[in-house]
């Protein structure tokens, strides 16, 4: 292969992409990054001022690490930026006791020891009145390490870090093409093409445009605020923590208190109705369908919310086929490491999945069972 632009070029740099281009940075890889728009913009899938922290992972107990690994890295990219990404106020996992909130959550607290505690529908209500019409059978788990992070400023902070410690961004740069050549990758963009030894590939909804061969779904999905009725102390963030709730009928809801100025932030969990959409095509406009369903859940779960949201604004989520994320080497290529395919639940992860990628690419030793994650088991 000719000269080289760079060993790694990391392209997307969204949640996943911005903070492996800063634990690559942080090794002294020589590590470019590109970034179709600006670092921390609204139009893909990281952003919406706050996204819920957890550590007891509902989603399957293997991600409890990545989940302790990420609080580490959060509170050194806080300590990097001087300015906070993380607030812990613990949280609330609602529902019957077999729906997979609860007992999910209870199976990973189980196998890693962590340190969860259970509450029946009356204790819920006691100290959580803003949660209402729990069922007497419903229960909910205390996870104390729960709470919010920032996804802008997080990525702002990842890149910031990853230039301090050495690595070249191009923003504003769409990459049209990923090439796998002969001793590396080829990345086009309508500017020049760009030569590196190996690519890490995170661009989020666009993930499948670029590496088609990966199973994935975007959709596009509102996020929604809230006011106070009456009441607005009680619906702030710490007296209104972090919860992930599911109603009678199998609905789910999320969401938080005010927090930074923002009011109350309630989302629907899981809405199988979404349609799969190309990401270029992404309608931004809002509608009354947008939150007619949440806000008759509001009205009867949390009443002490106005049901009309006072914003709403459009994300993209890109699933994967059982949920999980796509992080590894598709066909165990030398040349690619992907990752994506979070399925709404990526966020809290983001640095420490950059901090697996960055392992990934520079063949170190995982601190993760790679099976839970890795693409190659779609692609077997």
């Amino acid at each position: 292969m000719p000269s080289v632009d760079a060993d790694i070029a990391v392209v997307g740099l969204g949640a996943m992409g911005a903070c492996a281009l800063w634990r690559l940075a942080a090794r002294g890889t020589d590590v470019i990054g590109f970034e179709r728009f600006d670092p921390g913009h609204p139009w893909g899938s990281t952003h919406g001022s706050t996204r819920l922290f957890r550590t007891a992972c509902k989603e399957h107990p293997a991600l409890v690490p990545l989940a302790q690994t990420s609080l580490g890295l959060w509170r050194k990219l806080e300590e990097a930026s001087a300015r906070p990404l993380l607030d812990i106020t613990g949280g609330l996992m609602i529902g019957a006791p077999d729906t997979p909130v609860v007992a999910g959550t209870l199976a990973a607290a189980a196998t890693y020891d962590l340190p969860v505690r259970t509450l029946a529908a009356a204790e819920v209500t006691d100290r959580f009145p803003q949660h209402a019409h729990l069922p007497d059978h419903h229960m909910a788990v205390w996870d104390p390490l729960s709470g919010v992070v920032r996804p802008e400023a997080g990525v702002r902070a990842a890149v910031s870090a990853a230039q301090e410690a050495g690595a070249t961004v191009y923003p504003r740069t769409d990459v049209s093409g990923i090439d796998l050549v002969a001793g590396g990758v080829l990345i086009r963009t309508a500017a020049r093409d760009f030569r590196v030894r190996q690519a890490v590939v995170t661009t989020g909804p666009w993930l499948g445009k670029l590496v088609p061969e990966l199973p994935l779904e975007p959709v596009r999905t509102p996020m929604t605020w809230f006011d106070a009725r009456d009441d607005p102390a009680s619906f702030e963030l710490k007296r209104f923590p972090v919860f992930i709730r599911t109603l009678p009928d199998g609905t789910g809801i999320w969401g938080h208190g005010a927090v930074d100025g923002h009011p109350s932030k309630v989302g629907l969990s899981d809405d199988p109705s979404l349609p799969v959409i190309d990401p270029d095509q992404c309608d931004r406009a809002i509608s009354p369908a947008d939150y007619r369903l949440l806000s008759e859940i509001v009205t009867a779960a949390l009443p002490g919310l106005h049901p009309h949201p006072v914003r709403t604004t459009t994300c993209m989520i890109t699933r994967s086929p059982d949920g999980q994320f796509q992080v590894g080497r598709p066909h165990h290529d030398p040349r690619l490491v992907v990752g994506g395919g979070g399925s709404g639940h990526a966020f809290k992860h983001a640095t420490g999945i950059g901090e697996l990628l960055a392992r990934i690419a520079c063949d170190e030793a995982p601190f993760l069972e790679l099976d839970v994650v890795d693409p190659n088991r779609f692609l077997r």
